[in-house]
This record gives C-alpha cells, structure tokens and sequence, in this order.
C-alpha cells in the first residue's frame, strides 16, 4: 500500500476494526474510508454494491462482525450464521467487481476443530467438527475466508485472511451476556469491587486453556500481512501463549483490584477445552506481538474506566 492509497476499514467502530484505523493512521496512511453502520449496512447487497461502484476503493480490512459470547452465539444461532455470511459476501463480491487490488478478511479461530491438535495449525481448517457453541459463526467465516480462496484461485485476486485468537484491548464489548470472557471479567470484577461483594462466581470450573492477543499487536499484524503476504491460506495471529480461565480470572481480580473470593461453576458450559494457535507463519513472516498480557489487561481497564458508556453496551 501506498501512504496515499484508498483504504476501506469495514468496522471501524468495531475493536478490531478502530485498532487497524488507528494502526494506519500510526503508520502514516492518510486516505482512509469508514463508513457507520447507520451509513452503510453491510447486509443490503444494493448498498455495498453503491458505495463500492462510488467509491471504488483500492485495499479493504473486512473487520466488521456480528459478534459475542457463548450465550450470545447459543442463542442466536441463525442470526449469526445469516449476519456474518451476507454481509462478508457483499463486502468480498463487490470489491472483486469494482476491482480492489487486495482485500484481507478477518475471521477468528473458532473456525478449527473442537479437537484440533494443538497448537493448531492453519492447516487443521476443515479436519474434524467444530465446536457446537459458536458453529454457526465458524461457518459463516470459514465461508468468508474460502470466498477470498475461491476468487484468487479463479480470478487471480490477492485476497488474503487472518484468524485471530482471543482478542481484548480498547473499545471491547463489555455487555454482561454478550461479551467474551476477558471484558466480561473485567466488568464482572469491577462491579463486584464498586459493590463491596466478598465473592464473585464465574462460568464452568476454570479448566479451559485460552490465548489472548491485544488488538493493537493485532492491527500491527493485519497493516503488515497487507504489504508482506499473499496467498490462499489463512494466516493465525496469537501469541503462542496460553493460561487457563482460572489463571486469567485471578490475573483479572488482580488488576482489577478485587481482593474477594472467587467461586467456579461447573454447571454452566466451558465451552472448548483448548485453543492455542500456531503463529509459526506470521513469526516467520519476520512478525511477533509485543504487549504480555497483564500489561494489556491494565491498559484494557484503563480504557474501561475512561469510556463507561462502553459498559453498556
């Protein structure tokens, strides 16, 4: 990309999508298109196909997504498969018409197996069955990320896809039932000190292993695979680093500065066992992230504590 290139950020208000803008903008790009949700809807194929034929911009991030937690996934099941298929197909089809030179799609790394070998490789994608919790979002990014496959295979696109690990960081969901498991932590264990409770009772029994990547770390990652990769298979972004939900529940109270005791339970589902990526490829790419996690979790707080509308989300 050229400093004066034409870039499309789908989801700039997103975390995902306000991290790569303000990634771009570090990095001195100056020619960078947003538009909101109430400007353009991503699921109406007319208007995607309007503002593309308009604007006709030269490199997309497809960062926008409906996205959320078990219980949000549980229970919409059919909206998110629906949400996130149309809307990636509108987004990939009318860049490849209008002639965008190079699109990168950002998917999550729900699409491996339940039962992937770990650390899972890009690879594994497709071997064995997913996990039941978020299936239908898998499947609407594993979609998204074959489109981008199937149109450079057919048309000679340099479309190209990331799946990131756990993300967090600023601008994150913090909704009580609709967040991922570190914002909801933090939101959890806040109230709970702001309420003076003595104990606080999380989800399943703390078993899980998890990997989490700062979504700044994670912009950094997306601005360099646009300048440095190409080709048809995805492309992880982690860390290599994993812990279990109880260690990153007590590293969370820590920060937060919640002193109670904290309770675990097993009724409620854990969801995957494990899921650590293998960012061998990105590492050697010459790419590694830079922010530890419990230096991100208090960055993240911070950024709680200065936006509290973010809470009510």
């Amino acid at each position: 990309m050229e400093k004066k290139s034409k870039i499309f950020v789908a989801g700039h208000k997103g975390m995902v999508g306000s991290a790569i803008v303000r990634e771009l903008q570090r990095q001195g790009y100056n020619n960078i298109i947003t538009r909101t949700h109430k400007e353009l809807d991503l699921t109406r194929q007319d208007a995607v196909e309007a503002f593309f034929a308009e604007e006709k911009p030269e490199y997309v991030f497809l960062a926008a997504a409906k996205v959320g937690g078990i219980i949000a996934n549980q229970n919409a099941l059919a909206d998110f498969m629906y949400d996130n298929m149309i809307l990636e197909m509108n987004v990939i089809h009318s860049a490849w018409k209008n002639g965008c030179k190079k699109l990168e799609f950002l998917g999550s790394s729900c699409i491996y197996p339940r039962m992937a070998p770990q650390p899972m490789k890009e690879d594994c994608l497709l071997t064995s069955e997913l996990e039941k919790t978020n299936e239908a979002y898998a499947l609407a990014k594993i979609s998204g990320l074959k489109y981008c496959e199937f149109l450079n295979r057919q048309y000679g696109t340099d479309y190209i896809s990331v799946m990131p690990t756990n993300l967090y960081g600023p601008n994150d969901n913090y909704h009580p039932e609709h967040s991922h498991v570190l914002p909801a932590l933090i939101r959890r264990f806040h109230e709970a000190k702001q309420d003076g409770l003595k104990e606080v009772t999380c989800w399943g029994d703390g078993s899980p292993l998890r990997e989490f990547l700062y979504v700044d770390d994670l912009a950094n990652l997306c601005v360099f695979l646009m300048n440095n990769y190409s080709g048809n298979e995805t492309v992880n972004a982690g860390t290599g680093k994993e812990l279990s939900i109880k260690a990153l529940t007590e590293m969370v109270a820590k920060v937060v500065g919640f002193e109670g005791a904290i309770k675990w339970d097993p009724s409620k589902p854990n969801g995957t066992p494990r899921k650590l990526l293998d960012v061998s490829k990105a590492e050697a790419l010459g790419w590694k992230y830079s922010t530890e996690l419990e230096d991100g979790i208090r960055l993240a707080y911070k950024d709680f504590l200065e936006n509290p509308m973010r809470a009510e989300r």
